[in-house]
């Protein structure tokens, strides 16, 4: 199938509810060679166009944009979401986070993305569990359990010496799971008394 219709496009994208991807992903769906994919996107993604280019090789529909979720998980690859963006969908603080912020095992990078703000903090690749797909609407976002999340927060706040919100709310936090995840990451990072001690304070 190398000749695109928009129309017909614009249908297959839609019933396969996708939202955001590559030249790759695009070729892998419509079954066509790499210029006829990189011609018809570019053509389409101009101004009044029905695509937008995110950045090198990287497209969204406007027709079915992302849920914020859906771009932070692929927009910069591997990662998942952690820290207060966790927290927060999981009531565990109360406050609005307005950033998204997601785990990654690359150097840490922040941008904008059709008027949302992403932020990616590295972690250590031993670090990188503790999270599943959960469905959201119905898209399945990557995003770390409750307690790999808390866990996250306090190591990044040690490791940048900022203070943690203190309205935590810690009843849905699985212990015996907690317990586990924390065991992992006082054998895996060097300042395991600074997390010791944070724990203590919020009563865990």
């Amino acid at each position: 199938m190398d000749r695109l219709n928009l129309v017909s496009v614009q249908g297959r994208l839609t019933r396969g509810r996708v939202s955001i991807f590559s030249v790759t992903d695009f070729m892998r769906i419509f079954r066509i060679l790499p210029k006829t994919a990189r011609s018809f996107l570019s053509y389409h993604s101009r101004e009044g166009g029905q695509f937008i280019r995110v950045r090198q090789g990287i497209y969204v529909a406007k027709f079915n944009p992302p849920t914020k979720f859906e771009a932070a998980n692929y927009l910069f690859r591997p990662s998942y979401v952690s820290f207060e963006t966790a927290l927060s969908y999981y009531g565990i603080i109360p406050e609005t986070i307005y950033t998204i912020t997601s785990a990654t095992p690359k150097a840490s990078k922040e941008f904008t993305f059709l008027g949302q703000s992403y932020r990616y903090y590295k972690i250590k690749k031993k670090l990188l569990f503790g999270h599943r797909p959960i469905k959201i609407g119905n898209k399945l976002i990557l995003m770390a359990e409750r307690e790999k999340a808390l866990l996250d927060y306090l190591y990044l706040r040690l490791l940048k010496k900022q203070p943690f919100s203190e309205r935590l709310d810690l009843k849905s936090i699985d212990k015996k799971r907690l317990g586990k995840y924390f065991n992992f990451f006082k054998r895996s990072i060097r300042k395991n008394k600074g997390l010791i001690k944070l724990m203590k304070e919020i009563g865990l």
